[in-house]
C-alpha cells in the first residue's frame, strides 16, 4: 500500500465516524402545518439538537415523535410545539382545557405540556393533555436552508 492510499482511507474513515457522529446528535426537520406559526412556517427546516428530557426548560420548541392514528395507522412522523410546562411545574389549568380536571397540582414525571403558537391550527395539550417524555426527539436550535 502507498502512503497515499494510507492517507485517503483514513481520511474515508475520519468522514464516516464524523457523519454517524453528526447523525446521532443532530436530525433535520422540515415543518408540516400551520401550528407554529409564526415562528415556524410551512415547509421551513430546522435543525435540532437531541435532547434528553432532564435538559429541557420551558419555552424551548422541541420536536416530539408523533402517534398513528388508531383507525388508519398513519401519523404524523414528527411533532414540532413548544415545552409549557415540564415535570414538577404546576399544571397550566387555565390555558389547557384538556388539564382542568387532572389529579394532582404538578405535571407528573415523564410528562410535557406543548402547546403549538398557533392555537387555531395545532392539535396539542390543549386537547390532549399531556405528552409523554419517551417521545421527545429533540430541541429545535435554528431554522436552517
Amino acid at each position: 500500500m502507498t502512503a497515499g492510499l494510507i492517507v485517503l482511507i483514513v481520511l474515508v474513515l475520519v468522514v464516516a465516524i464524523a457523519v454517524l457522529w453528526l447523525r446521532r446528535r443532530y436530525l433535520v426537520v422540515t415543518v408540516d402545518g400551520e401550528s407554529m406559526t409564526p415562528a415556524y412556517q410551512p415547509g421551513e427546516r430546522v435543525l435540532v439538537q437531541r435532547a434528553a428530557p432532564g435538559s429541557l426548560v420551558a419555552g424551548q420548541v422541541v420536536v416530539l415523535s408523533g402517534r398513528p392514528d388508531p383507525e388508519t395507522g398513519v401519523g404524523a412522523r414528527w411533532i414540532i410545539k413548544r415545552v409549557a410546562a415540564l415535570p414538577g411545574d404546576a399544571i397550566p389549568r387555565d390555558t389547557v382545557p384538556a388539564l382542568r380536571t387532572a389529579p394532582g397540582t404538578r405535571v407528573p414525571a415523564g410528562h410535557l405540556v406543548v402547546l403549538g403558537d398557533n392555537p387555531d391550527r395545532s392539535h396539542d395539550s390543549r386537547h390532549t393533555g399531556y405528552l409523554t417524555t419517551d417521545r421527545l426527539r429533540g430541541v429545535v436550535l435554528r431554522k436552517i436552508g
